[in-house]
């Protein structure tokens, strides 16, 4: 069984566990399935709204995609996120990658 399978089946049990949405996410992501990985960043996102890594992957896939405004707009909200957790290394890559997509 692929990695993608495992983490369906682990989904499928245990549908509110962020760490396997945000590993699913990542896993569409690195195989090209940009969509599916917004799908499931955004599941995560809308029921974990502090997972800030989240919103930071989301954001490189979306300027990936050619999406910028829409990445931009997921990084301030990943920037919020990382303000409300007190994650200044998340608060700064994201702000980082801001400056460079503006």
């Amino acid at each position: 069984m692929g990695r993608l399978e495992m983490l369906k089946e682990h989904l499928a049990e245990y549908p509110n566990d962020a760490f396997g949405r945000y590993g699913l996410a990542m896993e569409y992501a690195n195989s090209g399935d940009n969509d599916a990985a917004l799908a499931e960043f955004a599941h995560l996102l809308k029921d974990n709204p502090d997972y800030t890594a989240g919103y930071f992957m989301a954001a490189q896939t979306l300027a990936k995609m050619g999406r910028v405004n829409e990445a931009r707009e997921m990084l301030t909200r990943g920037v919020a996120s990382a303000e409300r957790t007190n994650n200044a290394h998340a608060k700064s890559e994201m702000e980082g990658m801001l400056a460079e997509i503006s």
